[in-house]
């Protein structure tokens, strides 16, 4: 995260393998063809832990637990960082969490992309 003003955190969905439950089995199998549960996490610039959310079935996708969790909520309201922002070529920057491609744009969360 290093050059990336505002930048508090990164987020990022993995999957857990588990047994396959007797019930809805087809709902637990992820894209890589094995059953499992997503954790959401976010991690700061030193590797720890500053949210997580974790238990749904290894069929959703990263965006819609994002869009199920606390966080979410946090980010949508306001209250998830404090109002602090950098000026930096005459904009204010607000702070926000990076994420992959497979996370919504929002003002609190942004899409980062590699340079090929």
């Amino acid at each position: 995260m290093s050059g990336l003003h505002q930048c508090v955190g990164a987020i990022d969905g993995t999957h857990i393998p588990i047994i396959a439950p007797k019930e809805h089995q087809v709902d637990c199998s992820n894209r890589k063809h094995f059953h499992s549960i997503v954790l959401q996490a976010v991690l700061d610039h030193n590797s720890r832990f500053q949210d997580i959310c974790v238990g749904w079935p290894g069929r959703v996708h990263d965006a819609h637990v994002l869009a199920n969790s606390s966080l979410y909520g946090k980010g949508q309201n306001g209250t998830l960082f404090p109002r602090d922002t950098e000026t930096i070529g005459g904009v204010d920057v607000p702070m926000y969490i990076a994420g992959d491609p497979a996370y919504p744009l929002l003002p609190w969360l942004m899409k980062v992309y590699r340079k090929d």
